[in-house]
């Protein structure tokens, strides 16, 4: 988790505070780490760790709060607000006693102003923490889970409508934790190379088997950035399903070797990466994205990586390829191990506003492709309303589409993120976030 310190402390709390204040954490951890002075790489860690944590689990901190007396309505100001989290944070789920938490948190800072004194923080960590009564009745089980994986009542609610108790308590759990780093060997199909080249330079890293090209790092200790494999480009950091999404793309028992692919929702360009090494040097990849600033990330991307194959017109002819990556806007839920403050952002309103969004785009990318055509639809979302409803939303409406199954194709031991027709690779049993991805046809004529 890197290594705490006053000055870590600092940098932790003004993230949390600009993320109670309205600012994506994202955001708000690079300016904190851009304009810290003095940190070291151990202390940096420590910062984006501690600054994930206090929205991952804020509702439980607020809970052991009200229990010493200290309701977030009762705070003035959002640096006592975060001031509290944070102390509490490093109490239960640090194990740290005041000796240690003390000098992180003490006055004259870490943040000011503050009403907080303190003795009052110390309080946080010396008193008696009683366990909280069970919940009662039929609401217990999403109460229970809610409360314990710090999620919001009413995703808890319809997330039970959806997974089984025990599917749920995983996919929370998951959504609950520090997530791993996965990586991409590269070129396809060279995975056993990269990890022999890994082991040579000292970095223990072994193979995801959801996945032919997926690897993780068995240690912590970030060596594999600094490796010769990694600055060779034989390595991109990619999520397991991530990489699911982009074997989707595959035609049933084909390659997309030579072949054109459309990437409508390229983002930072981390699947675009991932289709031009499938489609290869005579293919073509051609990306776009709404935003502006998220494809000039994904234009340096890929420079970086030395891909001709890419191009970004504008606008992307889709009646030239021969399949249509549409990784449509959605509510992210299968990515909150990763932006754990976008849950107290949600809404049932919002997930309804995404989902017509997501068949808005889904209905004008299939206006304009040709007959034999592939979309593949994607989210990384684990709701249906933004999953399996879209898609057979869509089917009802485009007679002219058929659903082709995702993954039957695919060796045996890659089917675990299958689910009848679709891709649905949800954690524990997918390592990673949750990711969706369904595959239509254009019928000919």
């Amino acid at each position: 988790m890197g290594r705490p310190s006053r000055r870590a402390a600092t940098a932790a709390l003004e993230t949390h505070i600009a993320v109670l204040k309205g600012e994506p954490l994202k955001a708000a951890l690079a300016t904190a780490l851009r304009e810290a002075e003095g940190l070291g790489g151990q202390e940096r860690r420590f910062v984006a760790m501690a600054a994930r944590e206090l929205s991952r689990h804020q509702r439980l901190l607020d809970l052991a709060a009200r229990q010493l007396g200290h309701s977030p309505g009762k705070h003035v100001l959002t640096e006592d607000q975060a001031l509290v989290r944070y102390t509490l944070w490093r109490r239960l789920f640090c194990g740290e006693s005041w000796a240690r938490i003390g000098p992180e948190v003490k006055l004259p800072g870490p943040v000011r102003p503050r009403t907080l004194h303190d003795a009052v923080l110390e309080g946080l960590v010396t008193k008696p923490l009683a366990e909280p009564p069970p919940a009662e009745g039929p609401e217990s089980v999403v109460e229970r889970l809610a409360t314990r994986y710090s999620f919001p009542g009413w995703l808890t609610q319809r997330l039970s409508q959806v997974y089984p108790e025990g599917t749920l308590a995983g996919l929370m759990a998951s959504l609950d934790e520090e997530p791993s780093l996965h990586f991409r060997a590269r070129p396809p199909g060279t995975r056993d190379a990269v990890l022999a080249a890994l082991a040579e330079e000292g970095v223990a890293a072994e193979a995801v088997p959801c996945a032919p090209d997926a690897l993780r790092v068995a240690d912590a200790s970030h060596r594999i950035f600094e490796s010769k494999t990694m600055k060779a480009r034989r390595l991109q950091v990619q999520d397991v399903g991530s990489q699911l999404i982009v074997l989707a793309c595959l035609p049933p028992g084909a390659t997309l070797a030579g072949l054109a692919v459309a990437d409508v929702c390229a983002g930072a360009g981390g699947k675009t990466l991932g289709l031009a090494d499938l489609v290869g040097a005579k293919g073509k990849v051609l990306a776009g994205d709404r935003s502006k600033r998220r494809l000039a990330d994904a234009r340096d991307r890929v420079r970086e990586f030395g891909l001709k194959q890419v191009a970004f017109p504008h606008p992307v002819p889709l009646d030239a390829v021969d399949v249509v990556l549409v990784d449509a806007p959605c509510s992210g839920t299968g990515s909150l191990a990763r932006e754990p403050d976008q849950k107290w952002k949600l809404s049932a309103k919002a997930i309804a506003e995404f989902q017509a969004t997501q068949s808005t785009l889904l209905a004008e990318v299939a206006a304009q492709v040709k007959p034999g055509a592939r979309i593949v639809y994607a989210t990384c979302s684990v709701l249906p309303e933004e999953n399996d409803a879209v898609v057979e939303g869509f089917l009802q409406k485009h007679p002219g589409f058929a659903l082709e199954p995702v993954g039957e194709e695919w060796a045996p031991e890659l089917q675990v993120g299958v689910d009848g027709p679709y891709l649905r690779a949800l954690p524990p049993r997918v390592p990673g976030g949750g990711f969706f991805a369904a595959r239509l046809v254009r019928k000919a004529g």
